[in-house]
C-alpha cells in the first residue's frame, strides 16, 4: 500500500513536470494580438517622463488622439507578467544596462527609463552624456541605464579617401566590454543613399568599394558583430539580447490600404494577427546570423507585432512638426513599452 502510494507521488510529479514543460514550449510571446486595456499606458508620457525627447512625445506635439496609448500585446496562450521597475532596478542593483544601436534604440531606451522612473518616481536619478554614450544613472539603486548611439555597430572610419564603412572591423565595441546586460540593433541605416549616407566607400577584406548589395553589407556587418560578441562574452557576467527588426510604414498597401500614402491618421492598429506584407528579408538574415552563433543571444522578435501598429508612429507629430512625416519611430507611450516588457520577462 505505502510503495503504491509513493508510485503514485512519483506519478504526479512527473506528469506535472511534463506539463509545465508542454506549456512552457507553447508560450510564444511574439504571436497574438492588440487588444484594448484601459489600465494602459503603463505611464504617462507628460507627467511621469520630465525628460523624454521631443521626437518621440507626440502627445506633447498635438497629437489630438489618444487611442493608441491603450493597447496592450495579448499573446496567444501567454501571459505577460505586468512591467515592475522596482522589482527590476532591485534585481539589478549596482549593475549596467547598455543599449547599442540607432534611433530605434533610443527610442526603446526612452522607454526603458519611462518605464523605470515611473515605477520609482521619488528615487534620485541623473543624466549625462560621454561621447556618444548616454547615460540615465539610478542613483538609489546604482542602476545605469546607458545608450551607446552606433548605427552599424561595425566602424566607419576617416580616411584620406573619405569616410569608410569597415564590415570587417568593431573597435567601438571596447565601449561594451564589462556592461552586465546588452542590447543591440541594426538595420535602418543599412538602406540610406545620398546626402544622410554617412560613408563614401565600404570596405570588406582588403577590397574596398564605391557600394555594393545591401543586404548582403548587412549580413557581413551582422557576421562581424556575432563573431564580436562570441569572442568577447562571458554569458554568465553579461546577458545579449538583440533588438530585432522594428518596421516602417510608408506604404499603405502592404497593410491592404493602397490609398494610404504613408501612416499619417492612422488610429487602430490591425484587427489581424498577420500582417498583409510579409515579414522584412532583414529578419530572415538576422536570425541566420543569430542561429550560427556560439554563444547565447536572445531575439526580441518584435517585428511582427510592431508591422501590426501602423497607427502607433509620430507620422506629423514628431520632431520637425506636421510638414515631416514620421512613420519610423514611435511615439511614447506606446509599442516600444511592449518591447521592453518582453526584455523584462525574458530577464526574468
Amino acid at each position: 500500500m505505502g510503495l503504491s502510494m509513493c508510485m503514485r507521488i512519483v506519478y504526479w510529479i512527473v506528469i506535472m513536470s511534463i506539463g509545465v514543460k508542454v506549456k512552457s514550449e507553447k508560450c510564444d510571446m511574439y504571436n497574438g494580438s492588440w487588444v484594448i486595456d484601459e489600465e494602459y499606458p503603463l505611464y504617462n508620457a507628460s507627467s511621469a517622463c520630465p525628460f523624454i525627447e521631443r521626437e518621440f512625445s507626440c502627445q506633447k506635439n498635438g497629437r489630438p488622439d489618444s487611442l493608441y496609448t491603450k493597447y496592450r500585446w495579448r499573446p496567444f496562450g501567454c501571459h505577460l507578467r505586468r512591467f515592475d521597475g522596482g522589482e527590476l532596478l532591485e534585481r539589478m542593483r549596482g549593475k549596467s544596462i547598455m543599449f547599442v544601436g540607432d534611433s530605434l534604440s533610443r527610442n526603446q531606451w526612452q522607454s526603458f527609463t519611462c518605464l523605470l522612473h515611473s515605477s520609482v518616481p521619488t528615487c534620485n536619478y541623473s543624466i549625462s552624456r560621454q561621447g556618444d554614450v548616454s547615460i540615465f544613472t539610478f542613483l538609489d539603486y546604482g542602476v545605469k541605464v546607458m545608450l551607446d548611439r552606433n548605427v552599424y555597430l561595425v566602424d566607419v572610419v576617416g580616411e584620406k579617401i573619405g569616410r569608410v564603412l569597415k564590415l570587417d572591423s568593431i573597435e567601438s565595441g571596447n565601449l561594451w566590454k564589462g556592461i552586465d546586460m546588452l542590447i543591440f540593433n541594426t538595420w535602418h541605416w543599412w538602406n540610406r543613399r545620398g546626402p544622410t549616407q554617412p560613408w563614401d566607400y565600404i570596405q570588406i577584406g582588403n577590397e574596398i568599394k564605391k557600394d555594393m548589395d545591401r543586404m548582403v553589407a548587412f549580413r557581413e556587418g551582422l557576421t562581424t558583430w556575432a563573431n564580436w560578441v562570441d569572442s568577447n562574452i562571458d554569458p554568465t557576467k553579461t546577458m545579449v539580447f538583440f533588438q530585432g527588426i522594428s518596421p516602417s510604414h510608408y506604404n499603405g498597401s502592404s497593410w491592404n490600404e493602397p490609398t494610404a500614402k504613408s501612416c499619417v491618421r492612422e488610429q487602430e492598429p490591425m484587427p489581424e494577427s498577420t500582417y498583409p506584407g510579409g515579414l522584412p528579408p532583414a529578419l530572415e538574415v538576422l536570425k541566420t546570423v543569430l542561429k550560427n552563433m556560439k554563444k547565447p543571444v536572445k531575439l526580441l522578435d518584435i517585428t511582427l507585432l510592431s508591422l501590426l501598429r501602423k497607427d502607433a508612429h509620430p507620422s506629423n507629430y514628431g520632431l520637425a512638426g506636421p510638414t515631416s512625416i514620421d512613420c519610423s519611430h514611435w511615439c511614447l507611450s506606446g509599442v516600444p513599452d511592449t518591447w521592453n516588457l518582453i526584455l523584462y520577462n525574458l530577464m526574468l
